[in-house]
């Protein structure tokens, strides 16, 4: 693997000299090239000059910048470029060293693992890291990569230090248009089904972390060249995306779907919900079963969370209770028969 780029890390008058690689392969990722449907040929970005309207060869291919206020191209050579004023051009310098938590998700961008470019680099290195590590702090500074000045922040990740490249604060769109248009009234009770739900998911698996898609694009691929007909592992069947009427039932039917991906008894379930009232409807939309639904999904949301022992132990003694009285009527029915057969 080659380095990217090399620069150093000022850490205030302590200079690290590192050299970035890339962190993450975009290669691996599904792409797919652009075709004539015609004939399947090539269909190519030729470099055309929009003036004489003639292919460009890449040496004749430079750098233009447009001001924002302006409708002309001013051309830009590599001479301009590298007479800027730019400190960040070889060094990143941290200007403050916050908590990972601070930074929003939207900024985080491309990473880079760094290492030492020097062997004098691996004290201060190894310094840098584990001070962040135990003071659970992140550093912020600016470098420039590519031609470019951008946002960087620098973390512990195991034994080494990572850059992740971060987008400009204005770089962020505003949230106009996302938010719902009228307000939503969200019942306590709905929420500690929620929180439920979440907590039956559990851990990621190697399966969850798998590229699905591109294997079957590599099967489609493959079927299409043997001329036969592709054959899919469509797994386990995907719920439906049908409009939610009733959110409690729904909340409920998940939870007691994650348990039994995951094999657990569900006989404790199954007896909770032989004794909540009936549901009219679970997707109906009628009022009936909306707050029937709500009412049960309430108490099972809330019980998940703090019901006692003792309580455990009241099902137990009716269960007794249901299953010595179902064997007292057997008995006795069994003793009318034996006095009308006499």
């Amino acid at each position: 693997m080659r380095p990217t780029a090399k620069f150093s890390i000022s850490f205030g008058l302590v200079t690290i000299p590192v050299a970035a690689y890339n962190a993450t392969d975009t290669s691996a990722s599904v792409s797919f090239v652009r075709i004539h449907t015609a004939d399947g040929g090539r269909v190519r970005n030729q470099p055309v000059c929009s003036l004489e309207g003639v292919e460009v060869s890449p040496d004749e291919i430079g750098r233009g910048y447009r001001p924002h206020d302006a409708d002309v191209v001013v051309p830009l050579s590599d001479e301009d470029l590298d007479a800027l004023p730019l400190p960040t051009a070889k060094t990143l310098t941290i200007l403050a060293f916050v908590a990972g938590g601070d930074i929003d998700p939207l900024q985080m961008g491309k990473g880079y693992y760094l290492a030492t470019d020097s062997p004098a680099a691996a004290k201060p290195y190894v310094l840098l890291r584990e001070a962040m590590e135990r003071h659970e702090r992140v550093g912020l500074g600016k470098i420039a990569l590519h031609g470019r000045e951008t946002l960087a922040m620098i973390r512990p990740m195991g034994d080494a230090l990572v850059m992740q490249v971060l987008l400009w604060p204005h770089q962020i769109r505003p949230m106009d248009g996302v938010l719902p248009e009228r307000e939503v009234e969200v019942h306590p009770n709905e929420v500690a089904a929620a929180e439920t739900l979440m907590d039956s998911f559990g851990e990621l698996s190697e399966e969850d972390l798998h590229d699905h898609y591109r294997e079957a694009l590599d099967e489609l691929v493959s079927a299409k060249l043997a001329h036969r007909e592709p054959e899919f592992d469509t797994g386990e069947e995907q719920p439906s995306g049908g409009q939610v009427m009733d959110l409690m039932a729904a909340l409920q039917d998940s939870v007691r779907a994650a348990k039994r991906s995951r094999g657990e008894d569900e006989g404790d379930e199954g007896r909770a919900a032989a004794k909540r009232p009936a549901k009219t409807s679970t997707a109906s939309g009628t009022k009936t079963g909306t707050k029937s639904g709500t009412k049960s999904g309430a108490k099972t949301a809330s019980g998940a969370a703090t019901k006692s022992a003792a309580k455990k132990s009241t099902a137990a003694q009716s269960a007794t209770k249901k299953t010595a009285a179902k064997t007292t009527a057997k008995k006795k029915t069994a003793g009318r028969g034996s006095r009308r057969a006499g």
